[in-house]
């Protein structure tokens, strides 16, 4: 019987840990056991073959399947071809596994000689050329079949480059385990990030400096692009010498080829094999050495950092939408107005121009379809063409008409960027996934580091932002002032962190205002501490600015058809004192709010909080959705706005997206992504009551979400402003536009606020 339990035990430990599989596994929660790499021991009549991919990548670990045979490169038709045989070609190149592949030369058209069809592999051979197929150049395929793979990120422990083709070296790409930048100068070794040191890399286990006989300065802006740096500079050769004097480096046996345009080593081709000496020295003398230029935000001091310009001025790139420092929706500035750049053609060596640009390394990721949430505005640029190259996207060759693109076609970029070691100093506790817990931090105490917990006093979702930031883990999806229910770490208990206020922005909590060494903490660590639940998506609520523009409108109405709004607060303070025939003057609109982001907007309040609403005859689930508001020119608020409570609900839905919350019965509310919420000018308290209010211009604005009560990728674009004319009669409601969305020069002839960002802290 016990044995049986036992079993059953193992069974459900193993289907809880698959449950979060998917989401991979944060620093704390170790990954699997993986096998160490063994050189494939071939027959001498196996074909030999060298593997790479190649075409139209978004990631340097995908694209089209290349085969080298018989000095000439050719594809691999997708006949018959499965997902074993993906994972056949991404063990070749040194992948752990393959995670999908693709038809139809979804990375392009190949050329050259179709070498494998009809593949029918089993995943387990060492070899595409053990793959039972037609035989090797036996093909009734065209290039418009060529077969593309994506393969995983992480890369076979132990990995050893073999080259079975010594007489081809330069056709070949760059295949090893790993790369660092080792610092080695006592210098650099204390600095975050590691800029300069020797360029090693992992293969078959064992780290190797490389010779730099036939270095250039191209693979020096390869190799810094991959640890998130934009350039590179020159160094103190001399210092190096003498360090290789004393100790003795081990070379690896080949040198590398790269054009500079490269976003990742893989992707630059072999170089000839190494010349060693007798005393195993390189004909050069030397181990390759770079020296990186970190971009503003990560340089030590402001002064050290990249930077295009003596003076800082308005950039014409910026990312939104984003989780992490460095990935985002792309838009660019044209004509004083934000915009996005359409997916078409776009890849690694555009989405690289752009990161380099904002003061990141090389492309990590082009994303395409709006993956990282829909833009509003124009879409400035489409089939965007770079050679890698130019100092800015907007020099890039590129088609100005967009008249097929959509905001669901909006392209995106994942940079690298340096090592800063925040994730080290972070780390949640306690929780049922990887995902969430009580947040633990390691502080200086007394002379040494130790782990604690962070007060809860004012913790709320921009704190959570910026640790579920820190720890890549994505956007926070809630905030909590109580972990009792996730027991953390017992020596951890004390509370090491107080008083903590984020802007949402930082890359650290310790960025973030707080107390420093004199703590202050009423409620205590321990149950009371600080937690939070984070999420690969999040919402992004924006307001329609033409709508606004097009339903606004003036409406005198009797204080006695005003009865249900004035218990409601939605008229100013002065219609207590006035009689039931007066009449009211209301600044009527319509308010469209759509869902841009990746995620449902849900309410934070559970149903059994909802407040039922005499006027609109529904529940509201929450009670400050929206704040009306009317400013003089100087900033002044010349009207009594209010803080509008809604019922969340799905007015209409993009083409082929179905509503899923509504109103009606008590159901369900939110709203969905593609979807968009509209309060009609004709509902109660859609408006500000201008009664008391004297001819002129003004200043009108909506913020919606205002408290940030519920988390979202972009706040930015949460406020909308127009200009406002009314001359004692009529009213007029133009240059409506949400916050962000205009150049910094135009958006400061709107006095106020000048985004969502800095409200009610």
């Amino acid at each position: 019987m016990l044995p049986r339990c036992a079993v059953i035990l193992l069974v459900l430990l193993k289907l809880g840990h698959a449950q979060y599989e998917h989401l991979g596994y944060p620093p704390g929660y170790p990954d699997p056991e993986q096998e160490q790499y063994t050189a494939p021991q071939l027959a001498p009549d196996t074909p030999r073959i060298q593997l790479r991919l190649a075409g139209d990548k978004r990631k340097h670990n995908e694209g089209r399947v290349e085969v080298f045979y018989n000095g000439e490169w050719g594809t691999v038709c997708d006949d018959d071809f499965t997902i074993h045989a993906a994972q056949v070609v991404c063990r070749e190149l040194g992948y752990l596994e393959a995670i999908s592949w693709s038809p139809s030369s979804k990375y392009g058209k190949g050329e050259g000689p179709i070498w494998f069809d009809n593949l029918h592999c089993t995943g387990k051979e060492k070899t595409l050329a053990l793959c039972p197929s037609n035989g090797i150049g036996v093909s009734d395929c065209k290039h418009s079949e060529d077969v593309g793979v994506v393969c995983s990120d992480k890369r076979i422990p132990g990995f050893k480059f073999v080259n079975t083709l010594p007489n081809h070296v330069e056709n070949l790409d760059i295949q090893v385990e790993d790369v660092r930048i080792r610092a080695i100068l006592s210098s650099y070794r204390k600095r975050i990030p590691v800029t300069e040191g020797y360029v090693e890399v992992k293969d078959g286990g064992k780290w190797k400096q490389i010779c730099n006989a036939e270095w250039t300065q191209f693979n020096s802006r390869v190799i810094c692009g991959m640890f998130g740096f934009p350039g590179e500079r020159k160094y103190n050769a001399r210092v190096y010498k003498m360090f290789a004097r004393r100790r003795k480096p081990t070379y690896w046996e080949y040198s590398v080829n790269c054009t500079g345009n490269e976003a990742h080593l893989s992707s630059c081709k072999l170089g000839q094999a190494t010349a060693l000496k007798s005393n195993e020295t390189c004909s050069g003398g030397l181990p390759v050495v770079v020296s990186c230029v970190p971009g503003r935000a990560f340089a030590p001091t402001p002064m050290t950092g990249f930077r295009k310009a003596f003076r800082q001025e308005q950039p014409l790139v910026r990312l939104r939408g984003g989780a992490i420092v460095g990935e985002g929706r792309v838009e660019v500035l044209k004509n004083g107005e934000w915009g996005t750049i359409c997916d078409d053609n776009w890849n690694l060596l555009s989405a690289t121009v752009v990161c380099r640009e904002l003061g990141f390394g090389t492309a990590k990721e082009a994303l395409s379809g709006g993956r990282l949430g829909q833009g509003m505005g124009p879409v400035h640029m489409n089939e965007v063409e770079c050679s890698g190259f130019e100092k800015s996207i907007t020099e890039c060759f590129f088609n100005k008409e967009a008249v097929d693109c959509s905001h669901e076609e909006d392209a995106a970029v994942r940079c690298n960027v340096p090592a800063m070691g925040f994730q080290e100093r972070l780390r949640l506790s306690g929780g049922r996934n990887p995902y969430e817990g009580r947040v633990e931090v390691l502080m200086e105490k007394n002379g040494s580091l130790v782990w604690g917990t962070v007060c809860s006093e004012g913790w709320g979702t921009m704190e959570a932002m910026v640790v579920c930031r820190q720890l890549g883990l994505g956007f926070a999806s809630n905030a909590f002032q109580e972990t009792w229910y996730w027991p953390g770490e017992v020596s951890a208990d004390a509370v090491v962190m107080s008083g903590v206020r984020c802007s949402g922005t930082e890359m650290s909590l310790s960025h973030c205002l707080h107390h420093g060494h004199h703590l202050s903490c009423s409620k205590g660590g321990g149950r009371n501490a600080a937690g939070v639940s984070c999420s690969e998506t999040a919402p992004d609520l924006v307001l329609n600015p033409q709508v606004v523009e097009q339903t606004t409108y003036m409406e005198d109405r009797p204080m006695f058809m005003l009865q249900c709004a004035y218990e409601e607060n939605c008229l100013s303070s002065t219609s207590s004192q006035v009689p039931a025939n007066s009449y009211r003057r209301l600044l009527r609109f319509s308010s469209q709010i759509h869902n841009n982001g990746q995620s449902d907007f849900r309410p934070k309040a559970g149903r059994h909080s909802w407040v039922w609403h005499d006027c609109h005859r529904h529940y509201h689930s929450m009670e400050v959705f929206t704040i009306y508001d009317l400013f003089s020119l100087n900033g002044t608020k010349v009207a009594e706005g209010h803080k509008a409570s809604f019922c969340l609900e799905d007015s209409e839905c993009d083409e082929g997206i179905e509503k899923r919350y509504e109103c009606a019965n008590f159901g369900e509310q939110g709203i969905t992504v593609g979807c968009w919420d509209t309060y009609r000018h004709d509902i109660d308290c859609q408006w500000i009551d201008i009664t008391e209010l004297k001819p002129g211009d003004y200043i009108f604005q909506i913020i919606i979400n205002p408290n940030y009560e519920v988390p979202e990728s972009d706040y930015s674009n949460n406020i909308m402003k127009c200009r406002c004319r009314y001359d004692g009669h009529r009213v007029w409601m133009y240059s409506c536009h949400n916050g962000g969305s205009l150049s910094t020069e135009t958006e400061q002839t709107f006095p106020g606020l000048l985004n969502n960002q800095v409200t009610h802290r």
